[in-house]
């Protein structure tokens, strides 16, 4: 192979690895913390808020922002559980609130709106 053939499949080995990373660095856990503006056009605010229930036979993983790459570990619901939605995107995903009737508890995240049956609103309409 000659020096010439050498230095093009070192550059276009580069430019490839670099394109195939550049999605996935911007998909790491150092962009967890940052939330979407909701109340926008791309994650607008559900008013008055909307109760839904966890449908399917898995539980869902609640997440730090709407983004695969950050679950909150260990912070799940199951089917059945009841969550309260504030927000939605148009990608698929929800700002929701889950109350745990047990301990009083609540945690806020979000999870997949796909595995979210929404049952009726929160509140007095508006």
């Amino acid at each position: 192979m000659s020096d010439r053939a050498l230095i093009a499949s070192i550059v276009c080995s580069v430019v490839i690895l670099g394109a195939l990373g550049a999605p996935v660095h911007a998909q790491t856990p150092s962009n967890c913390s940052k939330q979407p503006q909701t109340g926008t056009k791309r994650v607008p605010i559900l008013s008055p808020p909307l109760a839904g229930v966890v449908t399917g036979t898995r539980r869902v993983q609640f997440y730090s922002s709407p983004n695969l790459h950050c679950p909150v570990r260990g912070v799940f619901v199951v089917p059945r559980d009841e969550l309260v939605a504030y927000a939605q995107t148009r990608d698929g995903w929800s700002s929701v609130m889950y109350l745990n009737p047990s301990t009083g508890k609540d945690v806020s995240g979000w999870v997949r709106s796909a595995r979210l049956k929404l049952t009726g609103t929160v509140g007095p309409k508006q």
